[in-house]
């Protein structure tokens, strides 16, 4: 029921018929002379009195589809009341399988397992599909195992399938969601959300972290790429279908069946407002903002019968989500009827004052039914019964957490399931990558792409020399993005992807079946002379807060790219450009450079769907046209982060809904190449953060023998295994890195080009280091020690410095850069900024390196 009220031209997106929002919205967005979205409320326009007030009443209140089924709920009845409170507490408890054995899920009856975005079976992110089922087998007939006195309560398993079974070898990857939004074609979501579902099951798992309905206001988010788009309608149209895909249509047979898996809708909320784009941070709007904007997905997919919704990171108002009692419970659940459970994010719950990874009854109080506790889930476990036991998490709010889970489990059917491999789909991979499923993938990738300039080299006839170029080509990883096999998107193979087509892949295979020649080159060189250039180029992968930026500036310090586009041209060579990104950027000089310019954003694993677009057929018309139209608005300057169709002052490069078709006058009078920003603004000075190194920096882990490996994945030893590196969680998930050494080895960051310190050499400026000691050499030293070329290094032993530092807690060390140069750094051509050579017995946690002047614990080189 909307609130009368409440203003009309806000009312439309809010209506609870999907069908009839769908519609409007589609057919509005698909006008790029119609923005979709209505005008954005100025800050302070609502709730001007009191910015931070959340009023229940001012929500739209939902209709659950769902009626309330009696026999079910005596079921539950009856179960709850033969359940201890133990029992109770596994149930709203969540671990990974990084972390977590069947065999302690035999004893501790947790009631959901995941799988992190580097969480593998036997911690390789290549795994055979075969691997993962056995691991869900194993895990479900732990949780049915009633010999030591358990309840047989079936765990479900969730995993991150956020662009097709993103996790799994051979499986069909979508466009990640940006792309999608500027398909704005919601029964293709629909039926993306079908095939993912299915692909999803035949590898045991009945949960999917899906869908995100952020709605991005800030593009230097490094989750940009995960919101359909900017505007809520997009988002609110899309949210349904997407829900409908993949659970199946609430109240028909083949609801939550075994070729559907339950959703969770996310991140509840506000997560694509944080200021300034940082990643969990703090969203400062008002209640209207938050509701219309943040909120736009969240009624239309509970009126499709969402089953979960994940609580976010960020903050509202100074109060993290985990703890947000009045969106929680007094909205979410009270407001608008959600019949389902919230489940929190990665140790969310620890970011809770008062809170720890391992106890916060705070977040079960606020209306989380259960926390997601990966490395964590012993001690809150343990913790929690305590909570319940003295009172703290009453009685009636575990009941009712718990009731949430289980009804959710026997909707799905889970009580009489056979295990995950004896279910319709177990162990058919027969269906990862099906032909069926990569058309709809390569139907998607089509319709995403967006046309922004075209002076009429395009169609491209394919019975002509063809030069592909650039990094992005052929690579499968690059075109995939984050959340492709791993957590980062890094690391990967061609191998890795046996049911996918590279750009190149798609490309060579159409110019050679119609007579022509294709040649690809990734520096662009060639021996006869190509008729037409296709360069394909963009951002490497990344996800979460690794994908912040500082500004909207495309690789700022390196024109290669734009160097290959202007050399090609400079030769006599029309060149197209296809542009991979998770957000648009500010690409004004390479869009000059180029004859036509395309945005291809991250198409995942059908990379033959560009070529299906670019070449024409053999009647020598266009195979397929542009249909994309872009769900993000396009910058004017390097520094317009915030400009979002409907707000006042809405002055992008190309609008929201652009997109230019063959039949447009494709030709741009030159674009302006002042970005409006320095590519040193707001760069960040740190050489190490949040477990990868910075711009322009390699981390290399050398061995005892004199052999080194890159770290490029964040589990990597040695050749000769004497050091080791894992990702660590501090203040978020995997922010750090856990270093292990079992001989003599060195770790050192090493910069591709040398920098000049001298500036910060003169005076009291520190390399700093957050880190963390958890055990120390017996014997032998342990030596700091930083590059500047052939012959030229400083080193200062540290070992018996670090022997007075605090040990198992994450600490600020600080050494004077001044003692470097004593030492003898040639500061003017620093090459290796921080390395540790140490024998065996370290074990260090490293989070940052950076420069700074205040630490906790500083080295006195005097004494060492």
């Amino acid at each position: 029921m909307i609130q009368s009220h409440r203003p009309a031209h806000r009312s439309f997106h809010r209506a609870l018929l999907p069908a009839m929002l769908a519609a409007l919205v589609l057919g509005a967005c698909a006008r790029d002379d119609a923005p979709a979205t209505a005008a954005a409320p100025a800050p302070g326009a609502a709730n001007a009195a009191d910015p931070a007030a959340i009023d229940p009443a001012n929500w739209p209140e939902t209709a659950w589809p769902l009626a309330e089924d009696p026999a079910l709920e005596q079921k539950i009845t009856e179960l709850m009341a033969t359940m201890t409170v133990e029992e109770k507490v596994g149930q709203i408890v969540q671990g990974d399988i990084a972390d977590i054995t069947p065999e302690d899920l035999r004893k501790y009856r947790l009631g959901s397992i995941l799988a992190g975005g580097n969480s593998d079976p036997g911690g390789r992110y290549d795994a055979a599909p075969a691997e993962w089922l056995k691991l869900a087998d194993a895990f479900w007939e732990a949780s049915m195992d009633t010999a030591g006195g358990g309840k047989a309560i079936p765990v479900i398993f969730g995993i991150d399938a956020v662009h097709g079974q993103s996790n799994i070898v051979g499986a069909t990857l979508f466009p990640h969601n940006i792309g999608l939004g500027a398909t704005r074609n919601a029964e293709l979501m629909r039926e993306i959300g079908r095939v993912t579902a299915i692909e999803t099951r035949t590898t045991g798992m009945e949960w999917a972290f899906a869908p995100t309905v952020a709605v991005p206001q800030d593009d230097r988010w490094g989750r940009t790429y995960e919101g359909y788009s900017e505007s809520p309608d997009i988002v609110a149209a899309f949210a349904p279908a997407v829900v409908e895909g993949m659970q199946g249509k609430a109240g028909s047979p083949d609801f939550l069946d075994d070729h559907h898996v339950m959703v969770s809708v996310k991140h509840y909320l506000g997560d694509g407002g944080t200021a300034g784009g940082k990643d969990q941070g703090e969203t400062a709007v008002t209640e209207a903002q938050l509701r219309d904007i943040h909120g736009a997905g969240y009624p239309p997919a509970i009126a499709a019968g969402a089953q979960a919704v994940m609580a976010s990171f960020n903050s509202v108002h100074g109060q993290r989500m985990h703890g947000h009692k009045a969106l929680l419970t007094d909205v979410l659940k009270d407001r608008m009827n959600f019949g389902g459970f919230v489940v929190g994010d990665w140790n969310g719950h620890g970011q809770l004052p008062g809170c720890t990874t391992t106890d916060c009854a705070a977040t079960f109080n606020a209306g989380l039914d259960m926390a997601m506790a990966p490395d964590s889930w012993r001690g809150l476990y343990d913790s929690t019964v305590k909570h319940v036991q003295s009172g703290e998490l009453p009685m009636a709010r575990l009941d009712d957490a718990v009731r949430r889970i289980l009804r959710v489990k026997f909707r799905m059917g889970l009580f009489d399931a056979p295990k995950p491999s004896e279910r319709a789909l177990g162990g058919k991979f027969e269906l990862l990558g099906a032909p069926e499923h990569r058309e709809v993938a390569r139907r998607a990738v089509r319709e995403s792409l967006v046309l922004l300039k075209n002076d009429g080299v395009l169609p491209l006839a394919p019975n002509q020399r063809v030069l592909v170029a650039g990094d992005g080509a052929d690579d499968m990883g690059k075109q995939s993005g984050g959340w492709t096999l791993n957590w980062q998107g890094t690391g990967t193979k061609r191998a890795d992807y046996p049911n996918a087509d590279t750009i190149w892949d798609g490309i060579r295979t159409q110019v050679t079946a119609a007579g022509g020649t294709a040649h690809l080159a990734v520096d662009g060189t060639y021996g006869q002379k190509p008729d037409v250039a296709i360069v394909v180029f963009g951002e490497d992968p990344y996800a979460e807060f690794l994908g912040d930026l500082p500004n909207l500036l495309y690789k700022p310090g390196d024109d290669a790219d734009l160097e290959l586009v202007k050399r090609l041209r400079a030769e006599g060579i029309p060149v197209v450009s296809v542009f991979l990104s998770g957000r648009p950027l500010w690409v004004n000089r390479e869009i000059n450079a180029s004859n036509a310019f395309v945005a291809a954003w991250l198409p995942g694993s059908e990379g033959a769907g560009v070529a299906d677009v670019l070449l024409q057929g053999a009647d020598g018309k266009p195979q397929h046209d542009f249909k994309g139209k872009l769900s993000f608005s396009w910058p004017r300057r390097g520094n317009q982060y915030v400009n979002n169709v409907g707000m006042e002052g809405y002055d992008p490069l190309f609008a929201f809904g652009h997109g230019l078709t063959y039949a447009d006058d494709g030709k741009l009078a030159a674009l302006p190449e002042d970005a409006g920003v320095s590519a040193e603004d707001g760069k960040d000075a740190g050489y190490f953060a949040r477990g990868v190194p910075g711009p322009g920096l390699r981390l290399v882990v050398t061995g005892a023998d004199g052999r080194g490996a890159d770290v490029l994945h964040p589990r990597v030893a040695t050749p000769d295994g004497t050091l080791t590196l894992a990702a660590v969680d501090y203040q978020t998930q995997e922010g750090a890195r856990l270093l292990t050494w079992t001989g003599n080895a060195t770790a050192e960051l090493l910069s591709h080009s040398p920098s000049d310190l001298s500036r910060e050499t003169n005076g009291d400026s520190l390399l700093l280091a957050t880190l963390r000691i958890d055990a120390l050499p017996a014997s032998g030293d342990t030596v700091l020690y930083a590059g500047c070329g052939e012959g030229c290094k400083a080193e200062l032993p540290i070992g018996p410095w670090l022997a007075t530092l605090p040990r198992g807690e994450w600490i600020t060390a600080g050494v004077p850069l001044k003692c470097l140069t004593v030492a003898g750094l040639d500061a003017t051509r620093v090459s290796t900024p921080f390395a540790i050579r140490a024998p065996s017995g370290l074990t260090l946690g490293l989070a940052d390196i950076r420069i700074g002047t205040e630490a906790t614990h500083k080295l006195d080189c005097k004494t060492q």
